[in-house]
Formats: structure tokens, sequence, C-alpha cells
């Protein structure tokens, strides 16, 4: 199993993006979640650091610069959504992934917090 490290920096892209109110409360993520297509597109006009800002997690020795090397996307590439989260802390939970999960966790509880 693929161990993970905590991408600090996409923990605090997704906070920015909360407190600037760039998020969806409410969506269908198995229908939303970026696609290969839909990341291929993204990288054409946008550097690997952007795309690394949309995941939570670094896969432990996966090359830089490379899909392999992140994991635990939060948003669609333009939003955080809350189920994307809700899928992190699921999936982070479930393969014991604890610092993935709490960091996502963390990040649910902000949103909650910023759009009540």
């Amino acid at each position: 199993m693929a161990s993970y490290s905590v991408n600090e920096r996409a923990v605090a892209r997704a906070r920015e993006l909360i407190d600037a109110r760039q998020y969806v409360l409410d969506s269908d993520w198995g229908a939303v979640q970026p696609r290969a297509d839909d990341e291929n597109a993204f990288l054409k006009s946008h550097s690997w650091d952007e795309y690394a800002a949309w995941h939570l997690g670094l896969t432990d020795g996966a090359t830089e610069h490379t899909k392999a090397r992140y994991a635990f996307v939060y948003g669609d590439l333009r939003r955080v959504h809350r189920t994307a989260l809700i899928a992190c802390v699921y999936r982070a939970a479930e393969w014991r992934h604890k610092d993935i999960e709490l960091a996502a966790h963390e990040l649910l509880q902000h949103l909650d917090r910023t759009s009540a």
C-alpha cells in the first residue's frame, strides 16, 4: 500500500479558497470529480505546482511532476467541494492515512464554520 504525506501547500490553498467562498456545499462528487481528461486539460494551461495544490496528499517515493505523486483531490480544479473533503476523510480513514484524514477533517470543519 502506498504511503502519503500531507501536502501543506494544498491545505493552505484549500483554506484560502474556503475563506474566499470558492466552494460548493452540495454536489455529487462521483459525477463532478476531475477525470483524467480534466486533469490533462488543466495541466495544459497550469503548472504542476498549481495541479499539486489541489491534492491533500503527496505519494511518498513517487516522482515529482507526475500524476502518481498527488492524491486526495479536494475540488474540481476550480472550487473546493464539501463532498470531496468528506471523500478524502473517508478514504484516508479507510486506509489508515491518519495525517491526511485529520487534514481533510480540519478543512471540512473550517468549511462548515465558514459557510454557516
